[in-house]
């Protein structure tokens, strides 16, 4: 008996190898997902047989999660993961959650392998993003991956399964990155291919007005936007889309232009209607004067609207005849109405060119019918240069005194200093020319010409002519003389004092003493004068020789002389 029973008992031998052997298929199980079932539930915990020894136990919560919400039966077969056989307790250490994150992340790298989409649901708000639970397994989505626009309110997308495309995975650290913007962009841009595809350049669709910027509005065309630039608004000039649109305005539009690579579509309102640039010659001719409205105002000129979608510009040197250097905006003002005439069309650029001072009378040709040749006028001096004064006259214009016409006797250069800004002067009118706009004016010619003087016995001062003269001053070198009946200073030089050498002296004249002389020199051009009492004794002495007899006749050159002064005084 004792044989037969020993004969089925292990060796010790055999022991061991069968121990080692339920060791190894224990730890085999450690850190992987099997299958149990629900043996018992108690309280919060579910008691589970994974076929060992021993039973684990899990809690219920980890059978629920984001938007899942599963009832758990005795008997039901559940997966869950063992972390160990046994603890101090002799319970094996089970879980639910890491189960399914197991399971998950097998799927989830099957997925980002393939690049296929992946559902899950967001659940949590945290730093610099969001929290989505993908089946499991927890995954970080960015603030800036959430929409394609940031939002503010994220609460509406939360608790909703939706699809989203994993960035970014990392199974060591246990991260998980993805993105729910990148979705919609894929999504979006096959509606946009899709939607551009239906659509031609020419077409004429509604849209509503989605978004309105400085240069333009954003319309959506059902799907997708297309650009209504300021320009192609209207004809008229449009300074910002709020003069005529509105954010949620159904308005008619044209596909102008559409690309479609980068599905990019320019739209037009304005080439819907009628173009106001047809015909524009016939309807602006040249030279011709119409009404308009100031729309714009800029350094080089103002803009002028003649009829909705009709401008014009006004150069700058077109809007005063005066006013050269005056910021436009200090001649007219926004919305004024003004009269233009119209210089220049040019309908292959769409422009028009326009003058403001054309309607006005020009200043210079009014000025010469009121003022002619010849005429005085008063102004005040409005500037000095080195060639003369300017004198502000009627009418806005300026007229100017050059130095050669301040004074008759003396240097311009010297003149001019004796007047100054501000002053009143009164001057004549030499000279009006329209064309180049300018006025000469002289103010010596108010005093007459010296040279055009007339004298007693003479019709005109004239080489030869005989003088009475007043004796201004008496020098070493000869005398200063006043020709009697004009302004003119004349200079006898000594020899040129008297006949006779003796009697060439200066110190035989007084100032205030009167004597004749001959002009011997007068010259208009150069202003020059001279006179010589020794040119009118040669001259008296042979008209004295012809008509009372020469020499041979008896008669000394005395008794001549005398008697020729004497019938000379008695004329």
């Amino acid at each position: 008996m004792s044989n037969s029973a020993s004969s089925f008992a292990p060796s010790r031998e055999d022991f061991a190898a069968m121990l080692d052997e339920s060791f190894s298929q224990n730890e085999a199980y450690e850190g992987s997902v099997v299958k149990g079932i629900v043996v018992a539930i108690e309280k919060d915990v579910a008691v589970i047989d994974i076929g060992l020894k021993t039973e684990g136990r899990v809690a219920l919560k980890e059978f629920t999660g984001p938007n899942r919400d599963v009832a758990i039966n005795v008997g039901d077969e559940v997966e869950v993961y063992l972390e160990r056989v046994e603890n101090a307790l002799g319970e094996a250490v089970i879980s639910r959650d890491k189960a399914r994150r197991e399971e998950s992340w097998v799927k989830l790298e099957k997925a980002f392998e393939a690049k296929e989409k992946v559902d899950g649901v967001i659940f949590n708000q945290v730093k610099g993003g969001f929290t989505v639970d993908l089946d499991g397994a927890v995954a970080f989505l960015p603030r800036s991956q959430v929409d394609i626009r940031p939002i503010r309110d994220v609460t509406p997308l939360m608790g909703v399964p939706q699809p989203f495309e994993i960035l970014k995975m990392d199974r060591r650290r246990g991260n998980i990155v993805v993105s729910r913007r990148t979705v919609l962009e894929e999504s979006r841009a096959e509606q946009r291919h899709e939607i551009v595809a239906n659509l031609e350049e020419g077409q004429v669709i509604d849209g509503v007005v989605k978004n309105i910027t400085d240069y333009g509005a954003f319309v959506d065309l059902g799907g997708i936007d297309g650009l209504l630039h300021v320009t192609d608004i209207a004809w008229r000039r449009v300074n910002h889309p709020t003069e005529v649109l509105n954010i949620g305005q159904t308005v008619r539009v044209k596909i102008i232009k559409i690309n479609h690579d980068t599905h990019r579509i320019s739209l037009g309102m304005k080439q819907l209607q009628d173009d106001p640039w047809q015909n524009i010659e016939a309807k602006y001719p040249l030279n011709a004067r119409f009404h308009g409205r100031v729309t714009n105002i800029t350094d080089y000129g103002a803009f002028v609207e003649l009829e909705p979608g009709i401008e014009g510009l006004i150069h700058v040197s077109e809007m005063s005849w005066t006013k050269k250097n005056v910021h436009p905006g200090k001649i007219v003002a926004t919305s004024q109405e003004v009269d233009v005439q119209v210089l220049e069309v040019d309908p292959s650029k769409r422009r028009i060119s326009l003058g403001l001072k054309q309607t006005l009378q020009n200043p210079w040709e009014a000025f010469a019918e009121k003022h002619p040749v010849g005429s005085e006028v008063e102004g005040e001096v409005k500037n000095k240069t080195e060639f003369g004064l300017f004198i502000g006259l009627d009418g806005d214009v300026d007229g100017m005194v050059h130095l050669s016409d301040l004074d008759w006797k003396r240097p311009g250069e010297q003149v001019i200093e004796e007047y100054k800004k501000g002053d009143m002067v009164k001057a004549q009118v030499l000279d009006v020319d329209v064309e180049k706009e300018r006025i000469s004016l002289g103010i010596k010619q108010l005093g007459g010409d010296p040279f055009a003087q007339k004298v007693e016995g003479e019709e005109n001062l004239r080489k030869g002519a005989v003088v009475t003269c007043e004796i201004v001053e008496v020098k070493e070198g000869g005398v200063d003389v006043k020709i009697a009946g004009s302004d003119l200073i004349a200079f006898i030089k000594r020899s040129e004092l008297a006949r006779d050498r003796g009697d060439q002296r200066p110190d035989r004249f007084a100032v205030g003493e009167k004597v004749d002389a001959r002009i011997t020199v007068f010259d208009r051009k150069t202003r020059k004068v001279s006179v010589s009492i020794k040119a009118l004794e040669v001259a008296e002495e042979k008209e004295a020789i012809a008509q009372y007899g020469s020499a041979d006749s008896g008669a000394s050159l005395g008794d001549i002389l005398g008697a020729a002064l004497k019938a000379r005084d008695k004329k």
